[in-house]
């Protein structure tokens, strides 16, 4: 599909009526920056879990009648709105909250948004890795050093092959903590490894609680939390004294806590990026590209989509593919 000049392609979806969620490439208007904005092309747009969740239950519905979803992505800038350094333009960047209560995500030739959510890539750092950051990423980072530094630390992450979860296991160690993690299957395994973590438990078929008690006598300090109701009991026969579980997921269901989490003056907390304070988002970028420009930051299995496939590929991060899911920009 070709584009007349002042216009690009993008996946869309109406937010209301019979055909609300219902996503389509179309054409339409290419933004402008508007002050303390830059315009990048996008080369990559990244899915997470979001995405797909808010375009099917309507989230997006008080935002606009039509949005292009997907929150991360990678490309280069193009041009600069006023109060941004014109010395960024051709900069190759990943984005961060492109879409989070605007009408227009990264799923798109072009977008337009503030300065600070377009993020300098380093030269060693493919648009792949760089559209596959974002959300997981400063997820994994609120949810680790929100409560103090790790150093030395023990520290249990939850689907270490998932997207936050890599991202946990490659900044916790980073950051000089010792790792655990969960998986469910070989593949996972081998995954959660690589990324660096110290022991792997599959909970499908080894008894994790007594492995990662062995493995920390005392317990862990900070557990990385993706499924609260179904590892509640684990968390707490693991957990150390004054030790920090931080929910990155809503609970699908009510979650029964044992007394014993008072006794061990337990401390939960939820983590939602979105909402998160500004300062702390930025600490996270930070600390993000730091770990990027020191090769610490590794990309999962690809799963590469066309522009034309998005809705194939939303539908893959449903279903829970293993590894990162990307559409090609055109």
């Amino acid at each position: 599909m070709s584009t007349s000049e002042g216009t690009m392609l993008a996946a869309r979806y109406p937010t209301g009526g019979e055909s609300a969620g219902a996503l389509a490439v179309v054409e339409m208007a290419r933004p402008e920056p508007g002050p303390g904005e830059v315009l990048v092309r996008v080369r990559v747009s990244g899915v997470n879990p979001t995405d797909w969740k808010v375009r099917r239950t309507g989230g997006n519905a008080k935002v606009a009648e039509d949005v292009v979803p997907n929150q991360d992505g990678a490309g280069e800038i193009v041009a600069v709105g006023d109060g941004v350094d014109p010395g960024r333009v051709s900069e190759r960047v990943w984005l961060w909250e492109g879409q989070w209560q605007r009408p227009q995500g990264t799923a798109a030739q072009w977008i337009a948004l503030p300065a600070h959510q377009a993020v300098a890539l380093p030269a060693n750092a493919s648009f792949g890795l760089g559209a596959g950051l974002g959300i997981p990423a400063i997820t994994a980072h609120l949810c680790l050093f929100a409560d103090g530094p790790l150093a030395d630390a023990q520290v249990l992450v939850h689907g270490g092959a998932g997207a936050v979860g890599h991202a946990a296991i490659e900044l916790a160690r980073w950051r000089g903590a010792r790792v655990a993690t969960t998986v469910s299957s070989d593949e996972k395994a081998e995954l959660a490894r690589a990324a660096g973590a110290e022991l792997v438990v599959n909970y499908r078929s080894e008894p994790a609680a007594d492995v990662i008690r062995e493995w920390a006598a005392d317990g862990v300090s900070r557990i990385v939390e993706v499924n609260l109701p179904a590892n509640a009991a684990l968390n707490t026969e693991v957990l150390a004294d004054g030790g920090v579980v931080s929910c990155y997921v809503a609970p699908d269901r009510s979650v029964e806590l044992s007394r014993s989490l008072m006794v061990l003056n337990a401390h939960f907390s939820f983590v939602l990026v979105y909402t998160a304070p500004l300062e702390a988002k930025l600490a996270a970028v930070a600390d993000i590209s730091q770990a990027l420009r020191e090769g610490v930051l590794t990309a999962l299995p690809e799963h590469r989509f066309t522009l034309e496939q998005i809705a194939a590929a939303h539908d893959a991060v449903e279903q829970g593919a293993t590894g990162k899911v990307l559409v090609e920009i055109p």
